[in-house]
């Protein structure tokens, strides 16, 4: 084996991670270090969402007892009942940000935002603690206003672009993005500015989640011209966007749901037959990310993207000594698994509604890289 078939990367950190609660945190909270990563930056979307200091520092020390050798970043969700002395506390204790959500645009959002300037005073004590905001930049579907999946994205982008004319010592994440609009809006803006991509925009358009379930997530991926604007960015190395994966773990019979998988009338089946918004990639992200960056000529870029970049701008240094080596992957190397069940879920058939199983990105695959052990 050749140094051109090994890589070693610092201390991988992935900002923006969806843990859940429950069962299905119990199942997923270890994948972040089966997946390489050495800290995870947590969102708040829970049932009921994370609204308080109490609740994350609650919710933080629940994660760390299912995965002890994980550092985990907490947040909380904007919404009314944040104020700015609970920010102040919150920045004290620890809870590195406060994610925001535009109403019912993903998974638990019912109670998101409508109305930024009304949040004001907290973004003015949020730069005062110098606490990232977290933006789901999106604008909720309007058929009126000719706002839909497609468009929602690049529409939202002049809130962005107001907060920080506001705020312009705030630091501002935009999540997840992908059209090349957001790319461009995030360069124009100041270095308190930065965005996330997640490794599933790097390789999806739409035409691969139209009617494909599993490729479902929101934002949607969108055309390739989008697609190859996140390939470029990362291709440059451009110090303000990063690895924030948006792994998002849903029940594989919430993906797939079908009638028997619900407890609603004919009627409710109709008007709510969606599947689930979110794409997993947790247990194999750093292969993954490896994988991808090497198909668009980036492969030189992987740590400044998974690592160094996010790290940077969230101000959180690398674990001392602490790097992970991946290894190129060869024919006797296993496929990415079918799915991850959870162990009190693994005698009940497959086709059981109620058993705890959730499908990953690129299941049943080889990736280009595998962890070395």
């Amino acid at each position: 084996m050749t140094k051109a078939d090994v890589l070693e990367v610092p201390s991988p950190a992935d900002f923006h991670v969806h843990l859940r609660q429950g069962e299905m945190s119990e199942l997923v909270t270890p994948h972040v270090a089966l997946g390489g990563m050495d800290l995870a930056y947590v969102m708040p979307n829970l049932v009921p969402p994370i609204k308080s200091a109490d609740e994350a520092m609650a919710y933080q020390a629940s994660l760390e007892k299912l995965a002890p050798s994980t550092r985990f970043l907490v947040t909380m969700y904007l919404s009314p009942e944040l104020t700015p002395d609970e920010i102040r506390k919150a920045a004290k204790a620890g809870v590195r940000g406060v994610k925001s959500y535009p109403r019912g645009v993903t998974t638990n959002s019912d109670g998101g935002i409508e109305d930024y300037e009304m949040y004001y005073p907290v973004f003015a004590a949020m730069q005062e603690m110098d606490m990232v905001l977290n933006l789901h930049g999106e604008l909720p579907s309007d058929a009126e206003k000719g706002i839909c999946v497609l468009n929602a994205e690049p529409l939202f982008l002049a809130h962005l672009e107001k907060i920080h004319r506001q705020f312009p010592q705030l630091r501002i994440v935009l999540e997840h993005a992908t059209t090349r609009a957001a790319v461009e809006c995030v360069k124009r803006c100041g270095d308190t500015v930065a965005c996330s991509i997640t490794p599933h925009h790097l390789q999806l358009i739409v035409d691969d989640w139209a009617g494909k379930p599993l490729h479902f997530c929101k934002p949607v991926a969108k055309t390739p011209d989008d697609r190859a604007a996140l390939r470029e960015v990362i291709r440059e190395g451009h110090p303000r966007f990063f690895l924030g994966s948006d792994s998002a773990p849903h029940p594989l019979a919430s993906k797939y749901p079908s009638p028997s998988s619900r407890n609603n009338s004919t009627e409710d089946l109709v008007k709510n037959c969606g599947c689930a918004a979110g794409v997993y990639t947790q247990p194999v992200l750093l292969p993954l990310c490896a994988t991808l960056l090497e198909s668009f000529g980036a492969l030189d870029k992987l740590a400044g993207y998974v690592s160094e970049n996010g790290r940077r701008f969230y101000k959180e240094s690398a674990t001392p000594g602490r790097t992970v080596k991946l290894r190129r992957s060869t024919e006797a190397d296993a496929h990415v698994p079918a799915a991850y069940v959870h162990p009190a879920s693994q005698s009940k058939a497959d086709g059981d509604a109620s058993k705890l199983q959730v499908m990953p990105f690129m299941a049943g695959q080889r990736l280009g890289w595998v962890i070395d052990a």
